[in-house]
């Protein structure tokens, strides 16, 4: 299997009013050819040094004999608990090739302290550190998240008398200050293509490395890249990529009027691979939420409250194990049916999300926006301010408002029904969990039913980790989104070795800086929940505000 798209009703009308255009453009062949002029003069010197990701397969090739080696090595010190420290194109993709082969694979995108010290104490499945080999994955080698993983766990190595050069593998560009430094201390090191963007990144090392370590057979997800690669490259009406482009950025008409379905629905249904929207996400929302459009994707289940409301804005994906048995899902007119192996799901999303970027006008590999919420945490945890005091407490709920009028209820469910009444009609809402998500995992649910209270598409986002996916789209996208924190007041804590704040300090001032560059730099309403009793049941507390 290598991938198939079925269409139906009005999205299989957009795509056939819209393919004739791009196949002219002879959009599917110059991305391949490594056309840097194809997203506009603004855009050139950008995409100039970042299509590499179209040789990704013959580039990471001679990887995985080495990768393979160094797994055997791991295990013959009987270190068989990988760990990796990584964020959004770092992490996504190889969440997904573990999951989907089945291995285990630890994903550490947090700056939970909780979450933080489970990776480092492991369990009895699993193993502990002395059985933990750890992967730090970074780009530019700067992200502050990964960088307190890797201090984390070099001072837990070392405290058991582990040369953390033993145990620590690090993949990053060449020449960036985590491989500067990574050499000098011994450490073993891949050095990744500094062509490839990190979203663009899951066939390269930052994708293969971890997911090879843990024991994913990484040549064959190679394969099924390959033998996908020339139908993406022709321009032809039977692209995939072209197909999947125009469906998800050809224009439409919605309720009568020249619009866009600027929303992308992501419903797993059926199929083999395990949490690929996740990773669609980060690719499309962080591709193309910039200059005040974009794409915005929700991951939905089958029976989220968007599936059966259909809005007018927003368009269905369903990813099942086979598109061409269509017949099965006929009741489901309208929407984008789409099957494929892994690897060929990534090769036709990264090529689809680049030809949307061209569609919308914006150069889809830069993300101008993701600094600011960086910047505006950092400044926190230099001034160190006192926190912001709460409009108003609830018990086990402490509530903080961008905007004094969001609160004027002094009720819960009050301040979301306000926050509600700030939604315009082809708005959303955005669900931001900063907290321990191993221990707070069922707050995934809050979206379904917040999803349900507002009538409006919803996403959902652990922090910090969305902050290097849909946080682009949340600043640099269109300004119909409102926003609502969810944060934990904790005593569990760890300190950073050699940074004079910790983990508790850093995710709070993640949520504060990220909070006030949307409020105040882009005048999105903000609601902020923090749990202040731990027994709190928090789904709860919004079924009761509904």
């Amino acid at each position: 299997m290598s991938f198939d798209i079925h269409l139906s009703g009005h999205v299989k009308s957009v795509v056939e009013a819209t393919l004739p255009g791009l196949v002219s453009s002879l959009v599917a062949s110059g991305i391949t050819g490594g056309d840097e002029s194809l997203w506009g003069p603004a855009a050139e010197d950008e995409a100039s040094r970042r299509l590499g990701w179209v040789e990704a397969v013959s580039v990471s090739r001679p990887l995985v004999a080495e990768i393979l080696a160094l797994r055997e090595r791991l295990r013959s010190r009987n270190i068989t608990r990988i760990v990796l420290a990584g964020m959004g194109g770092s992490s996504l993709a190889p969440e997904v090739i573990a999951q989907t082969s089945g291995v285990p694979l630890v994903i550490l995108d947090s700056t939970a302290p909780g979450q933080v010290l489970a990776a480092i104490d492991g369990d009895a499945q699993a193993g502990d550190l002395t059985r933990t080999a750890l992967v730090v994955s970074s780009k530019s080698g700067s992200t502050v998240e990964t960088d307190s993983a890797k201090r984390a766990f070099e001072a837990a190595f070392r405290d058991l008398g582990i040369d953390p050069a033993e145990r620590i593998v690090v993949v990053t560009d060449p020449g960036s200050p985590l491989d500067q430094e990574a050499r000098a201390d011994g450490y073993t090191v891949f050095n990744a293509d500094p062509t490839v963007g990190g979203r663009y990144s899951a066939l390269t090392a930052f994708g293969l490395v971890p997911a090879g370590l843990a024991g994913v057979d990484i040549s064959e997800l190679l394969d099924e890249a390959e033998a996908t690669l020339l139908e993406v490259s022709i321009d032809s009406p039977e692209n995939p990529a072209l197909v999947l482009a125009a469906a998800i950025a050809g224009g439409q008409q919605v309720d009568g009027a020249a619009s866009r379905r600027d929303k992308l629905g992501l419903v797993t249904d059926g199929t083999h691979i395990v949490g690929l929207p996740d990773w669609i996400e980060q690719l499309v929302a962080e591709s193309t939420g910039k200059e005040g459009t974009g794409i915005l994707p929700v991951v939905l289940l089958p029976v989220s409250p968007e599936v059966d409301a259909k809005p007018a804005d927003l368009q269905i994906v369903r990813l099942v194990d086979e598109a061409k048995q269509f017949h099965l899902f006929e009741h489901h007119e309208g929407e984008l049916l789409v099957s494929g192996s892994l690897g060929a799901q990534f090769v036709v999303w990264e090529y689809a999300t680049a030809i949307a970027g061209r569609m919308l006008g914006i150069n889809p590999f830069d993300q101008p926006d993701v600094e600011s919420a960086k910047v505006a945490a950092r400044g926190l945890l230099d001034a160190r301010p006192e926190p912001t005091a709460p409009a108003f407490a609830v018990e086990g709920v402490e509530v903080r408002v961008s905007d004094p009028a969001l609160a004027a209820s002094g009720t819960v469910a009050g301040v979301l029904d306000a926050l509600w009444a700030r939604l315009p009609e082809d708005g959303y809402v955005a669900i931001q969990a900063y907290v321990n998500r191993l221990e707070l995992s069922q707050l995934a649910g809050l979206r379904e039913l917040v999803a349900a209270d507002s009538g409006r598409p919803t996403t959902f986002g652990w922090g910090p980790r969305f902050l290097h996916s849909t946080g682009q789209y949340h600043k640099g996208g269109p300004a119909n989104g409102v926003f609502l924190q969810i944060l934990e007041q904790t005593d569990v804590d760890l300190e950073i070795p050699g940074r004079p704040f910790t983990f508790g300090q850093l995710i709070q001032a993640q949520a504060a800086g990220d909070a006030a560059v949307l409020a105040d730099g882009h005048g999105r309403p903000v609601v902020t929940l923090t749990l202040t009793d731990p027994q709190i049941e928090v789904l709860s507390l919004f079924e009761a505000a509904q």
